[in-house]
């Protein structure tokens, strides 16, 4: 009887260790309602535990940090690729770990592909901000303290996110990991171009789209991070928006390393340097946003 009872116990512990290191996604919209339509056929539907692709329904993972450890931030992540599919793993739900290891909350998105259809992803990055600030009590975090996180194509996204003068949806600190910029001229990224605007796009939404040329002094504070080697997209993306930033007053954080190229792992050179510079710029964020809070 003791030795069931101690197996029963055991089982329930590895099922609770299961889950709390891989939370299952939840629906983005749960009525079904999403605003838009790719249309992408859902055949091309594609996902093999690293990378989806074909996305048509979009979800979100909540990784919440031990209680003792929480501080109270949380970070909407957007991983990369191209506006063509999600590098949810590596970009995703490894990034969301390591945030919770340092106390941070993190919501990993994996919007919709846009297939020329603009709106799509900074559709479904806001309602990943409304379902964070609406549940803030509920999980713990400070609903002045969400920010976004994102990588290649997910650093555009959260840079369109950074730039929204719709204080409801504007994350309150913004992170870009070699960042997809501009949707013109010779720094362009031609491919998630195409992927989110279309092969012949209008001169109104390449501006739109054309992040570095949007920034106003309401622009969310910045952290970006890149490689001077990157071969995909050009160091000079970030370095621009880092330059309109600074010219409209928006506090920003620029770091450039010499090697690494784009789409960093373990192996980076840089990696315990990224991540220290990244969590002391976090704490910062917290600190003016508790001075803020006091001086309301």
């Amino acid at each position: 009887m003791k030795r069931r009872l101690l197996l029963s116990i055991m089982g329930c512990m590895a099922v609770c260790l299961c889950v709390a290191q891989s939370p299952e996604p939840q629906p983005l919209y749960p009525d079904g309602k999403m605003p838009g339509n790719n249309e992408i056929d859902p055949k091309n539907f594609l996902d093999n535990e690293e990378i989806r692709a074909g996305i048509t329904v979009p979800d979100y993972t909540l990784f919440l940090p031990d209680r003792e450890k929480a501080t109270g931030q949380c970070i909407i992540v957007c991983p990369g690729g191209g506006y063509g599919c999600v590098c949810y793993a590596r970009e995703g739900n490894e990034v969301a770990r390591w945030l919770n290891e340092n106390g941070i909350a993190a919501i990993v998105l994996r919007y919709r592909m846009p297939n020329g259809h603009h709106q799509i992803p900074i559709a479904d990055y806001a309602q990943a901000m409304r379902i964070a600030r609406k549940n803030a009590g509920q999980w713990g975090i400070n609903p002045h303290q969400i920010g976004v996180m994102g990588f290649s194509a997910g650093g555009h996204l959260a840079s369109t996110a950074a730039v929204q003068t719709d204080e409801a949806i504007r994350p309150d600190f913004a992170i870009l990991i070699y960042p997809v910029i501009t949707m013109d001229g010779p720094y362009l990224q031609i491919d998630t171009r195409n992927n989110l605007l279309g092969s012949n796009p209008d001169q109104s939404l390449i501006e739109k789209y054309s992040t570095e040329i949007q920034i106003t002094s309401k622009t969310a504070p910045c952290f970006i991070a890149l490689s001077d080697d990157d071969d995909l997209v050009h160091p000079r993306n970030s370095t621009l928006f880092y330059d309109s930033l600074r010219a409209k007053g928006v506090s920003a954080e620029l770091h450039i390393y010499p090697t690494g190229q784009h789409g960093w792992n373990q192996t980076f050179v840089y990696w315990d340097e990224y991540h220290t510079s990244l969590l002391r710029w976090l704490k910062q964020q917290r600190e003016k946003a508790a001075t803020l809070s006091k001086n309301e």
